[in-house]
């Protein structure tokens, strides 16, 4: 790990503006990826900002009915929430699904957010990643390619967001708040939080330098049933060849959004509307844009048949 230097900020105000004026500085919470990055050299922060003291654990009604969840509200304490576990069980689900119970009683809910892809090419530091060290080349176009992305990806990148809480919260519009290094607060809808890679994969989000998530606001209960199937290669922690987030209603519609597969949880306004007409019609919606390489084809049809299987859950609930 390379040598840093290191403070706490008192304010979300301080920690941003702190940030933005130490070029290479970087945010600190539960660390449970930035950490590994560092040590093996993948993110070498000059300086770190510790957030931890800066109280926005709390998890808080909002006036329309809603909640709002504090940026460094844990994911075991935002998955045991009875709020959350009555009202918006896909997000309950999908945490459980993501991590061990150490890993989630530390990482907090905006580091879940912006953690980094697990593409093995982007942690073997001898080979070229665009998101690594940008204009060195893909190692993975080419390479191989079981676990990366078959929709939304570029000529420059076909790495896939890790996270599993993310895909919950993209079906329940969730909206994430930050305040910039001057002070000033902003709301960012989460179907906008996450970037397509494009030309530029090592920007993944749509947050200004420095600029800081205070907390997350879901919006009113969608009620209906909530489902989050994830297909992984192994029983045991594993991060998603193929999720599925989903609410369904009593009368067939439903919205969902699906992991392991793009840059970002990936939903589609048409598919949500194929959702009453079955799992191939979803899929084709959902998948019109697709461009899966020889080792990953396969997820086309995870994608459809775990789509099937969330629909089947649905009416037997």
């Amino acid at each position: 790990m390379k040598p840093f230097t290191y403070e706490r900020a008192r304010t979300p105000a301080e920690a941003a503006a702190a940030v933005a004026r130490q070029p290479g500085a970087k945010f600190l919470a539960g660390g449970t990826n930035l950490l590994d990055l560092m040590k093996l050299e993948i993110e070498t922060p000059a300086h770190l900002v510790d957030v931890q003291d800066l109280k926005l654990d709390r998890i808080e009604k909002t006036p329309d009915g809603g909640l709002r969840i504090g940026a460094l509200v844990t994911n075991t304490a935002l998955a045991a929430d009875a709020r959350v576990r009555r009202d918006y069980g896909v997000l309950t689900r999908a945490i459980v699904a993501g991590a061990s119970g150490q890993l989630r009683n530390k990482a907090s809910t905006a580091g879940n957010l912006l953690q980094r892809t697990r593409c093995p090419y982007f942690y073997d530091t001898n080979m070229p990643c665009n998101k690594r060290k940008p204009g060195s080349g893909c190692a993975a176009i080419g390479g191989y390619s079981r676990q990366l992305g078959i929709v939304g990806t570029s000529d420059a990148c076909i790495a896939t967001y890790p996270g599993d809480m993310a895909v919950a919260m993209r079906v329940l519009d969730a909206v994430v708040e930050t305040v910039t290094p001057q002070g000033q607060t902003r709301t960012i809808p989460i179907a906008d939080f996450h970037r397509l890679w494009g030309d530029t994969p090592h920007i993944e989000t749509n947050l200004q330098p420095g600029e800081l998530i205070t907390g997350i606001t879901l919006p009113r209960p969608l009620g209906g049933t909530h489902i989050y199937r994830k297909v992984r290669d192994r029983a045991s922690y594993a991060f998603a060849l193929v999720s599925v987030a989903a609410v369904t209603q009593p009368d067939g519609t439903g919205r969902f959004a699906v992991g392991g597969i793009a840059p970002k949880p990936w939903r589609v306004a048409a598919a949500d509307t194929a959702w009453s007409q079955g799992a191939k019609a979803a899929t084709a919606a959902l998948l019109a844009s697709a461009r899966p390489t020889e080792d990953n084809r396969f997820k086309v049809t995870l994608v459809e048949r775990t789509i099937a299987h969330v629909m089947s859950e649905a009416r037997t609930a």
